[in-house]
């Protein structure tokens, strides 16, 4: 293995920091807004099925 000095190490990381694409405001506010609304609908699906299995239980436990 090979060593390398913490100078040019430090240009190594100088050079692949300086490849990287930084998203934009808006990139950075739609996606939040997309996550947001995904969890919401995930959430209300798992909660009307949940309500669903609960409501069949009840029926056939109480029976």
């Amino acid at each position: 293995m090979s060593t390398t000095n913490p100078l040019q190490f430090l240009q190594q990381v100088r050079a692949e920091v300086a490849k990287v694409v930084w998203p934009t405001r808006r990139e950075v506010l739609l996606t939040t807004l997309m996550v947001f609304i995904l969890s919401a609908l995930a959430a209300t699906f798992f909660s009307l099925v949940d309500l669903g299995i609960r409501t069949v239980l009840t029926y056939i436990i109480g029976a």
